[in-house]
């Protein structure tokens, strides 16, 4: 006996979909949807008597939609495939569900009327307002049929739109759009949305939790016109299908996972695990996203886990109550919202006055913009090159800066870093900044300096110090960031800070670090080697969250007019430095934030005077627990071990042996073994042997010093590192890199 249904959905098929349907005459649903099925659409598959559901997106179709269909197929999914062309009459059939959503097909004049125009903005690489982004924020009451405010101000709209088997929807203006595939085993009529008059545990805002949109297979919500850059996504949940026990329903399990621009984020999410066990209560998940195209997207995917028929057949399949976007670590440039037609026409007969106005002032103009021509003429070509360019940072002038800083008044000074001093501002829209004065002299010309400067601003992450701008006056060089309540790391952990670092807020400090490195080096768009990586350079944010300072400044200079030494033992073999430098910098910093005390310290006795050199110590005694600063009273001992055994991983003298960070960060959560560090490393079997000749020496003539300010760090004292460089072997150089750099 034939089936009626084939469902093949998710099953890894990589073929052709096969001409000869026309044998298929009892078959009512075919899924093939979400394999890697190629070639082009067979017209007999859509022209079977019998059939009623196609799903086949999620594929790799291409070509042109059949010009002819049975009016029974009445549920085409064909959404996420490279189909194109023009559209066929049945596209505008009554009741017909088809989803076209992310093919290649152009919605213009010609067939506009057929299908809705906002189809267009779903289309893959043609979003709207691409490259001219107008909103940065938008919330979704999910499935609700009114807008709600909740508790913290976001204004949650209405999406009460029918979707069921294959539909989307875009609202109008156009700001967001969902998109609905799939249909419940077994029960047609299945309610794709959710509602009950509950009340729920765990929330303010019971309301927002009351309605969900459900999916038996694909849904997704999109944000349209978003301002690139990294934002807040946060996702509500509550599961009210199944009841809490004592009860049969209550065995029922919804699973499904989350993608978020196509990663994923959860697999196997269960609402109800979630929540400890238990249906009505408020779930709220929030995660770091970013939109670099001006385009978002949110998919709730049921790759098919969980029950599929408590409390009722068909029961199964993604749900979401409520979805909010914000920005996550930059400052919105656009309006977040579309000018309307009203305020359009209010200002016509103002305009048209205006056009008369500036009529008369034409040749006073003109004779205007001649003087100020002949007298611009004197400006370097440099400063002409900065016109017109597409990819520029924010600009300061130099007396926006003169007044921010009140005309840098030395009480305003924050300090002395490397590339020069910071003083503290406030600007005229209220926020309160750091300037960097740059004392050294870039090799570049103003225009790649800006290019350069745009590209380090455009690198923004939670665990990076963010960069407003720049300001570029004659031979004037400033940077703009902000200001950092907590001033420096170094100062926090062993300076004279009244900040009490507790052991949570360490290892949280510890892994903010570890991720903003790994940001730089493997997910930014501008991969970035720090080089100069250590606790001074380390900022932390009223909540104590750390962020990375002077990032990718290293770049705009030559090696030899910087404060950043190319001496490691690596460079000396390679004649670069990568970013295994930056890795084996945050070993130490790693330890110095376990420890509390600097990478060296003459006060202490002999064998701690190098913190690594203690460390392996410790560790081949087995007592390396030791090392953990005593003003701790309490410390997580299997986090702290790992913190010991990562950060000695990372300061491995061979550059192959130490982790990426991403691997680091994995390693310090526990989502992966710590690898085994079996071997001390050269530099300190090495080190042993010179240290009483050079080290000591070396400190009987310099104090060690640290930055007297909590946002910059001090420079370092440039010859005596050469000194002591000409008098030490390769290896020995890398343990000397970390004594004068103060790491």
């Amino acid at each position: 006996m034939m089936q009626k249904d084939r469902i093949l959905r998710n099953s890894k098929i990589s073929d052709t979909i096969p001409s000869n349907f026309a044998q298929y005459t009892k078959l009512q649903k075919l899924d093939l949807s979400f394999n890697n099925i190629t070639g082009q659409l067979p017209p007999s598959l859509f022209n079977l008597s019998s059939l009623n559901y196609l799903f086949l997106g999620n594929n790799s179709l291409s070509g042109n939609l059949p010009t002819q269909k049975s009016t029974s197929l009445i549920n085409i999914d064909l959404s996420y495939n490279q189909l194109s062309g023009q559209f066929p009459s049945w596209v505008s059939q009554q009741k017909l569900q088809l989803n076209l959503v992310a093919n290649n097909f152009v919605i213009d004049s010609s067939n506009g009327s057929v299908l809705p125009s906002e189809l267009n903005c779903l289309q893959r690489d043609m979003p709207c307002y691409r490259d001219s982004p107008i909103y940065y924020s938008f919330a979704i009451n999910c499935g609700g049929s009114k807008t709600i405010t909740a508790s913290d101000g976001t204004v949650y709209e209405i999406d009460n739109a029918n979707l069921t088997t294959a539909s989307y929807y875009v609202t109008d203006p156009t700001k967001w759009g969902v998109s609905s595939v799939g249909s419940f085993a077994d029960s047609p009529d299945a309610n794709y949305i959710i509602s009950t008059l509950s009340q729920f545990e765990n929330t303010l805002d019971t309301e927002l939790f009351q309605t969900a949109r459900l999916s038996p297979s694909s849904l997704r919500y999109y944000g349209i016109g978003l301002q690139n850059g990294n934002y807040t996504v946060k996702l509500q949940f509550s599961e009210t299908a199944f009841p809490n026990p004592p009860t049969w329903k209550s065995v029922g399990r919804r699973v499904f996972d989350i993608y978020m621009q196509g990663a994923l984020k959860e697999k196997d999410f269960d609402i109800r695990k979630e929540a400890g066990g238990s249906s009505f209560v408020a779930v709220v998940k929030e995660y770091t996203v970013p939109v670099t195209k001006n385009f978002l997207e949110l998919h709730f995917f049921w790759a098919g886990k969980g029950t599929c028929c408590v409390p009722t057949q068909g029961y199964y399949g993604a749900s979401v109550s409520a979805i909010s976007v914000s920005p996550h670590d930059f400052t919105p440039t656009v309006p977040n919202k579309l000018p309307t037609k009203s305020s359009t026409k209010k200002h016509t007969g103002l305009i048209v006055g205006i056009v008369a106005a500036v009529a008369g002032l034409g040749l006073l103009a003109i004779f205007g913009a001649f003087i100020w021509r002949q007298k611009k003429r004197r400006l370097s070509m440099e400063d002409e090159e900065l016109i017109g360019m597409t990819a520029r940072a924010d600009t300061f002038s130099y007396a926006e800066m003169r007044a921010a800083t009140d005309d840098f008044r030395p009480s305003n000074k924050l300090g002395e870093g490397g590339f020069g001093p910071v003083f503290k501002g406030k600007l005229s829209d209220g926020r309160i900044v750091a300037v960097k004065q740059l004392s050294a002299t870039s090799h570049q010309g103003k225009r790649q300096f800006m290019a350069e400067i745009a590209a380090i601003s455009a690198v923004q992450h939670r665990n990076l110090v963010k960069l407003y701008g720049c300001c570029i006056e004659a031979d004037r060089r400033l940077l703009v960031y902000e200001y950092l309540e907590n001033g420096s790391l170094d100062q926090a952990i062993f300076g004279n800070s009244n900040l009490h670092l507790d052991w949570p807020k360490r290892f949280e400090i510890c892994l903010g670090v570890a991720r903003g490195l790994a940001y730089l080096h493997e997910e930014s768009s501008v991969r970035i080697v720090h080089r100069d990586v250590k606790a001074s350079n380390i900022l932390l944010d009223a909540d104590l969250n750390p962020k990375i300072s002077d990032f990718g400044l290293a770049k705009l200079y030559d090696d030899k007019k910087t404060h950043i030494s190319t001496r490691v033992a690596e460079y000396a073999m390679r004649g670069h430095l990568t970013e295994k430098a930056d890795v084996f910098a945050f070993g130490v910093v790693a330890l110095e934030i376990l420890c509390g005390r600097p990478n060296s310290d003459t006060s202490l006795s002999g064998d701690k005077v190098y913190l690594l050199e203690w460390a392996w110590n410790l560790l081949e005694n087995k007592r390396e627990l030791e090392m953990v600063d005593p003003k701790l009273t309490s410390f997580n001992e299997e986090e702290a071990a790992r913190v010991i055994s990562v950060a000695l991983l990372c300061t491995q003298a061979t550059p192959m042996l130490r982790p990426p960070m991403s691997r680091v960060v994995a390693m310090l959560v526990g989502d992966i073994e710590v690898s085994e560090v079996k071997t001390k490393p050269s530099y300190l079997t090495e080190w042993t042997d010179v240290s009483s000749s050079i080290a000591t020496d070396y400190f009987s003539r310099t104090s060690t010093q640290r930055s007297t300010d909590n946002q910059v760090s001090m420079p370092s004292n440039e010859s005596t590192s050469q000194e002591i460089c000409s008098k030490a072997s390769p290896s020995q150089l890398l343990m000397n890199e970390g004594i004068s750099e103060g790491r």
